[in-house]
């Protein structure tokens, strides 16, 4: 079995996504149910396509467990594992599968793929949230749908779209960039 290591340049890609996460989720706007709308999953879109499944999981699960260990990174500068305790731990859980599956249609680099797996990964983002929400805050199915997905369906839409054709025009200007080296 052949072992793949990272260049210096794929842990330098990887650390600037994990920090262009902790950014965009500052970018964050209050709901009423706990559940904030933020441009994490932005973010996350942009680091699977750039980065692809590998390393675009790596970058977002160690965003994940930067916040984890303390340090202030999710939305509204929070941190800590009580984060992963509180109504939106499953979103946390499910950012770098999400990563990794938007990175799998990326690597495919055939568009009708590449379309099944953004979809899928944002699906897996709100199915592991909604579930978790549901979980720890007692709720119905019809109120974690009400609190946790159809506010947000019209601007993830908007954010998979816009980051996917975002983060291919990135990947192609850094392909022929790196090209030089």
């Amino acid at each position: 079995m052949r072992k793949s290591k990272l260049s210096v340049q794929d842990i330098c890609m990887i650390a600037f996504m994990t920090a262009v996460t902790a950014v965009m989720a500052q970018i964050s706007i209050p709901m009423p149910f706990g559940v904030p709308m933020t441009m994490q999953t932005f973010a996350i879109t942009l680091a699977g396509v750039i980065l692809g499944s590998k390393k675009g999981g790596i970058s977002i699960l160690i965003y994940v467990l930067i916040g984890l260990a303390g340090i202030p990174v999710f939305a509204n500068f929070s941190g800590g594992i009580q984060c992963l305790a509180g109504p939106t731990g499953g979103f946390l859980i499910s950012f770098p599968i999400m990563a990794f599956l938007i990175g799998l249609g990326a690597d495919s680099r055939n568009k009708w793929i590449f379309l099944l797996f953004v979809t899928l990964g944002t699906l897996a983002n709100y199915v592991i949230g909604l579930a978790f929400f549901c979980l720890v805050m007692q709720s119905s199915l019809a109120a974690g749908l009400a609190a946790c997905v159809i506010p947000f369906l019209p601007t993830a839409v908007i954010k998979a779209v816009t980051a996917s054709l975002l983060g291919i025009q990135i990947q192609k200007r850094l392909n022929r960039v790196l090209q030089f080296d």
